[in-house]
């Protein structure tokens, strides 16, 4: 596979995982609590793809670097409001359980991102 490939198909999976969480967020009645939580989880979600879009048209390897720690850092938010929203309405908690495991393995593929650029600068 070449890197082209690669990349592609990294901006296919955040892109899907914005989709299945704005799907999420829809399904979700709307109340005191959903409400904020749900306008939160759907920013930092959402955020994954668009930074990992941006990072790809990075002007510099600072600036890719920069994007790509973006990701992680909104990748493990999305995990936090995800733990809140099931904690909120156990009839989606198997809907969060699947988008946690795959914001996860997201989180695990930007860390494997940066750490390679880190060794690579040393």
């Amino acid at each position: 596979m070449t890197k082209t490939n690669k990349i592609f198909n990294l901006e296919d999976r955040a892109t899907r995982f914005s989709e299945e969480a704005i799907l999420l967020a829809k399904s979700l009645k709307r109340d005191v609590v959903n409400t904020p939580l749900i306008s939160q989880f759907v920013r930092a979600a959402t955020s994954i793809g668009a930074n990992y879009y941006e990072a790809n048209g990075a002007s510099s390897k600072k600036d890719f670097k920069n994007k790509i720690y973006i990701c992680k850092k909104e990748a493990r938010e999305t995990k936090y409001w995800l733990q809140l929203i099931a904690k909120n309405n156990s009839e989606k908690q198997e809907t969060c359980r699947n988008l946690w495991k795959e914001c996860q393995e997201l989180t695990l593929i930007f860390s494997k991102i940066i750490l390679t650029l880190e060794r690579k600068s040393n």
